[in-house]
């Protein structure tokens, strides 16, 4: 029983620290990804001890000045909700991670340990069901502000979220029609399965529509450009949040980045295999687990020494150039990936004539998995920033009828046609 709950809280810590590791990322990313898209440095400023790390330190000041910065409440707003409002959208969203799998079901000396927190029957429904509490939070920050520009920015995404939730279920639904279940588990079991005995059977090829539809909802569900009318800096100042300041602002700012985090895991997971590696169930990762282990850890190494060279080249390049400890920056950190490329090339030496247990061989093949499975997340939470940065903002009145008179009828439309093809199937 102990063991039990060691390995659930070991899952929990596991991908909750995942969905929060990645926010220093995402937001380095956004920031650098904004200045090469308008042609300027981005954050380069910031420095410890000369240290800046290409605009990595910004993150660390950040943290600290929201820390230290004094969290203001304004003598007419309600202060229950007003204090509230940010923990509900912020913990909901986090708790949505618990049903997503990251690699199939580890047999470990006989003992089954699902990659899940929660495999629950539910599945997807839960996911829907709790991410759609998070308006609470966004509509309780607006009303409670008792400002005009906060209430505005509230009720607009209300109707925003409210009326992408539609779409977003619908252009799920042909994915329940074609695997006959809702636990996501499951899904990305059939989808390691083979079209034609080509194409992998990923939810994009079989419910194309569906992933548009899913993909264009998903950016409006998390308030992102070009559907952050909610935070319309133009209109309404920036929106719900702008009677906060300190921690309780970084909690609504931290909770979009987490909800691009969730919405890029479910993409993936729904529509692009999930932790399925292409043309690899889990048993030939298994019975191949040898030359998958050689795979990564030479990769690994060879990866780390080419960036560790090209550090080595940028701090020969800008010789001279600062004055300062900027200059060291990239033998320091050649230097550290020279030593994690070394011992990555070590271990893959030791590899050959190795014969792995049948534990071994099936934790090699977890870990390629959840390496697939963290790749394709990456990818569109890189996605999710690019095209932030690439399209303008809509108007409400074009939000609204992109949603209600376009999406929604085309929803209907793939449920409809998703039936017909699964009867005519079952019926051949």
């Amino acid at each position: 029983m102990i063991v039990d709950y060691l390995i659930v809280t070991g899952k929990a810590v596991f991908i909750w620290g995942f969905a929060l590791s990645l926010l220093p990322l995402l937001i380095w990313f956004e920031r650098k990804g904004a200045a090469f898209i308008q042609d300027r440095a981005g954050p380069n400023r910031a420095a410890i001890l000369g240290i800046r790390l290409a605009g990595i330190i910004h993150n660390i000041a950040d943290v600290v000045k929201l820390m230290m910065k004094e969290m203001m409440i304004p003598p007419h707003v309600n202060r229950l909700y007003f204090q509230v409002a940010p923990l509900i959208g912020f913990t909901f969203i986090l708790a949505a991670f618990a049903v997503i799998p990251w690699a199939d079901t580890l047999i470990v000396k006989g003992r089954e340990i699902t990659m899940q927190v929660a495999d629950l029957n539910t599945g997807i429904l839960y996911v829907l069901a709790i991410t759609s509490l998070n308006v609470y939070g966004i509509v309780l920050a607006g009303w409670s502000s008792n400002n005009k520009f906060a209430l505005m920015g509230g009720l607009r995404s209300t109707a925003q979220m409210i009326s992408y939730e539609i779409p977003l279920g619908l252009a799920i639904v042909g994915i329940f029609m074609v695997f006959g279940t809702v636990q996501l588990n499951e899904i990305v079991r059939g989808q390691g399965e083979l079209l034609f005995g080509i194409l992998p059977k990923w939810g994009i090829f079989i419910q194309p529509l569906g992933c548009i539809l899913f993909i264009v909802a998903a950016f409006a569900e998390t308030n992102r450009n070009p559907f952050d009318l909610p935070e319309g800096e133009s209109e309404i100042v920036a929106g719900y949040h702008v009677e906060y300041s300190g921690m309780r602002f970084a909690l609504f700012y931290m909770g979009e980045y987490v909800a691009i985090v969730l919405s890029s895991a479910m993409i993936a997971t729904l529509f692009f295999g999930g932790w399925q590696v292409p043309y690899f169930p889990t048993e030939k990762l298994v019975l191949t687990a040898d030359t998958w282990l050689k795979v990564l850890l030479g990769a690994g190494g060879v990866g780390a020494l080419l960036f560790a060279a090209l550090m080595f080249f940028f701090s020969a390049r800008v010789r001279g150039r600062f004055g300062d400890l900027r200059e060291q920056e990239g033998n320091v950190l050649g230097v550290i990936h020279v030593l994690i490329g070394g011992a990555m090339l070590f271990f893959f030496s030791r590899t050959f004539g190795l014969e792995l247990p049948d534990w071994g061989a099936r934790t090699v093949a977890a870990v390629v998995q959840v390496s697939s499975f963290v790749g394709k997340t990456l990818f569109f939470c890189w996605f999710f920033i690019w095209v932030r940065w690439s399209l303008p903002r809509f108007r409400y009145d074009q939000l609204m009828r992109l949603g209600w008179k376009n999406m929604i009828p085309l929803a209907f439309a793939n449920v409809f046609i998703t039936g017909l093809i699964v009867l005519l199937i079952d019926r051949m």
